[in-house]
């Protein structure tokens, strides 16, 4: 009799706590993977990049070009206004990365007349962030975020974009903390 009563027990106990609970308990434990790709002409949005990491943890990879801007500030703006009226896309250098892994991508770039550098539309053209969780960060030297978020928006197929993305001006990080914190990741 008492063998028939640890046997039933241990099948009670066995039932007591179901798989799906333990794959619930291991899922909250578990962090989603993080990738921050960004592209940046002056550093500012590689800083902003850089602090991100520091408080997700996430992958850096920089969004990179042979294509070349002049030194000086009024013909490289004027350059870029004709290149983003012109629909043109910068070749990538250094590779393509594999995006399948990442659950979350961050996605930086300066705000160029109003949207985002053509070096992003290069990158999204690139890679398949369908069903990704994408929040853009956007980096200013005075123009806010005006049709950058929109323009992403667009360009990223199949994605989730998060539309309260960062936004600063220059190289400054202050609120990143913050606002990294709120995006409960």
């Amino acid at each position: 009799m008492r063998k028939l009563f640890l046997t039933l027990f241990g099948a009670v106990l066995s039932f007591a706590t179901p798989v799906s609970a333990q794959t619930a308990q291991g899922a909250a434990m578990s962090k989603p993977k993080i990738l921050i790709a960004y592209y940046s002409y002056s550093g500012n949005t590689a800083a902003v990049a850089r602090a991100i990491q520091a408080q997700t943890g996430g992958d850096l990879y920089e969004i990179r070009s042979d294509h070349t801007y002049p030194d000086a500030y009024r013909p490289m703006t004027e350059q870029a206004k004709k290149e983003i009226a012109s629909g043109f896309r910068p070749a990538m250098t250094g590779g393509v990365i594999d995006v399948t892994p990442y659950d979350v991508v961050f996605i930086g770039s300066p705000n160029w007349w109003g949207t985002v550098a053509p070096h992003i539309h290069s990158f999204l053209e690139s890679v398949n962030l369908s069903g990704k969780r994408v929040i853009p960060f956007v980096t200013h030297g005075g123009g806010g975020v005006q049709n950058t978020t929109r323009d992403l928006t667009a360009a990223c197929k199949r994605c989730v974009v998060e539309q309260s993305g960062w936004v600063g001006y220059g190289a400054g990080t202050a609120g990143l903390a913050d606002w990294v914190a709120g995006l409960k990741l």
